[in-house]
């Protein structure tokens, strides 16, 4: 996956994330509808957390002049639970 393809991933993932918040505004009394967006959102998040990781896996292996293409995205476990 290339750098290019990985922020087209995070656009289209900002995008929706837009949406989701957009329409939770909208369905407030809609407590079905909500919760659905909400686990989406959730999964959304965490998706461009785990895009956002891979871009900065393969960035920093080009600082060093290494392949970027050796490294994988990481765990959805793995990466949300980093220590901060």
């Amino acid at each position: 996956m290339s750098d290019e393809s990985i922020t087209a991933r995070i656009e289209s993932l900002v995008a929706e994330e837009k949406d989701l918040r957009s329409r939770e505004q909208r369905e407030r009394d809609d407590e079905d509808a909500l919760e659905e967006d909400r686990k989406r959102l959730r999964a959304v998040e965490v998706e461009l957390d785990r895009c956002w990781d891979l871009l900065r896996q393969r960035r920093g292996r080009e600082e060093f002049d290494l392949d970027p293409d050796d490294v994988k995205a990481r765990s959805a476990d793995t990466v949300e639970n980093y220590e901060q």
